[in-house]
């Protein structure tokens, strides 16, 4: 805990056996309550390890995409009674080390939102991630900060916090099951002006660290650009995406609760 606030690490997980053991060893456990591990279907031994390693597991029947295992990671974590989520890919490729800081961020009441960059310093290159994909990230984030009206070093980490009051309020179920679940997630928080903040992270890019390929990144890419846009839009009041509307869908064990206590308040008011 940190300042009595319950800290869950989350890990999205796929075919991550290689590489979970050395990413748990690094994490924190004095100051993290709970790690949960979503796996989408893997078909390594990342269930079983995990298991092992006494990580509450929870396993898709189906692969699903990395938009619904950050869905799940964030259902569940609130299950949990989580006060700080930290999302931490087992790939290994950020340093898990920095979970400390990032959740301090948020129980200090200062930050709604941490995100861990690799372009602050020169963590990017020097860590080996390919030129054309820092380019396309530089490109990108530019775009995003002036669509979106923010000055982020990027958008695009895999390496996030959030406070319990983000995971509750945003309309999660309204976004993606693919990669660009995780710029439309930070384009909500923004829209609903949440505080932002960042810290330098160090990364590791290696034959086992995940990565999408070329085509896929295209896609993404696009999905980003897409994203800014209608956040824009939405902004100007020119056009109305699902992804903002303040009565989306949000998460399954958000809508459950409140669905039980105004069930509650109706009961006692007819009493």
């Amino acid at each position: 805990m940190l300042n009595n606030l319950k800290i869950v690490v989350v890990m999205p997980a796929y075919n991550a056996a290689k590489t979970l053991q050395r990413t748990y060893d690094a994490i924190p456990h004095d100051v993290v309550d709970d790690i949960l591990l979503v796996d989408d279907a893997s078909s390594d031994e990342t269930v079983r390890l995990a298991q092992s390693l006494g990580i509450h597991t929870y396993v898709h029947d189906s692969n699903y995409g990395y938009g619904r295992n950050q869905k799940t990671c964030y259902n569940e974590a609130l299950k949990l009674g989580a006060d700080v989520v930290v999302m931490l890919h087992p790939d290994y490729q950020y340093s898990p080390r920095l979970v400390t800081a990032m959740a301090s961020m948020i129980t200090s009441d200062e930050f709604d939102v941490v995100l861990a960059s690799r372009i602050l310093g020169i963590g990017a290159l020097a860590g080996g991630m390919p030129r054309y994909k820092y380019v396309a990230n530089r490109f990108l984030t530019a775009f995003q900060n002036a669509m979106q009206g923010h000055k982020l070093s990027e958008y695009h980490t895999g390496y996030r916090a959030f406070s319990r009051k983000v995971l509750e309020s945003l309309p999660l179920q309204e976004n993606s099951d693919d990669f660009v679940f995780d710029n439309q997630m930070l384009a909500q928080a923004m829209f609903q002006g949440f505080r932002f903040g960042e810290i330098s992270c160090p990364t590791r890019y290696f034959e086992e660290a995940s990565s999408i390929n070329f085509r896929r990144s295209v896609k993404y890419g696009l999905g980003v650009l897409a994203t800014s846009l209608r956040y824009r839009l939405e902004k100007w009041g020119i056009a109305r995406s699902a992804i903002f509307r303040k009565n989306g869908r949000r998460l399954a064990c958000v809508e459950d609760s409140e669905a039980y206590y105004n069930q509650a308040e109706q009961t006692c008011a007819a009493q």
